[in-house]
C-alpha cells in the first residue's frame, strides 16, 4: 500500500469540471486531475431515477492531502452532494508514485 490515492468525482460541465482542476493543481492539493469528457450517469435524487451526461474528474493525490481536497471539492463544486470518492493507490510506477508526491513541494518539476 502507497499513501497515494485517486480521488473520483463528477461535474455538470466541462467549465466546472476545468474550474475545479485547476483550482486542485494550484492549491497543491492535488498532482495531476483526468477530466474524462461527456459521461452518462444513472443515478436516484430525491426518490426518481435521473440521468444526466456529466465530466469524471480523476484527481491524483496523496493521503495527507485528501481531508483538504474533500474540503475544496465540497466549496467549488455546484452539486447539493458532490461526489468525492477516495481509493487507495495499492502498487503503482515507482517513478509515476514519486512524482505524485513530489509535486506537493515547493521543489516540483
Amino acid at each position: 500500500m502507497t499513501d497515494k490515492r485517486l480521488v473520483l468525482t463528477t461535474c455538470g460541465s466541462a467549465e466546472e469540471a476545468r474550474r475545479i482542476a485547476q483550482e486542485l493543481i494550484e492549491r497543491r492539493l492535488a498532482a495531476c486531475v483526468n477530466i474524462v469528457p461527456q459521461i452518462e450517469s444513472v443515478y436516484r435524487w430525491q426518490g426518481e431515477v435521473e440521468s444526466a451526461t456529466e465530466w469524471l474528474l480523476i484527481i491524483k493525490t496523496t493521503a495527507d492531502a485528501f481531508e483538504q481536497l474533500r474540503d475544496a471539492i465540497g466549496k467549488l463544486h455546484s452539486y447539493d452532494v458532490p461526489e468525492c470518492i477516495e481509493i487507495a493507490v495499492e502498487d503503482g510506477s515507482e517513478s509515476n508514485l514519486e512524482w505524485i508526491g513530489s509535486t506537493f513541494s515547493h521543489e516540483s518539476p
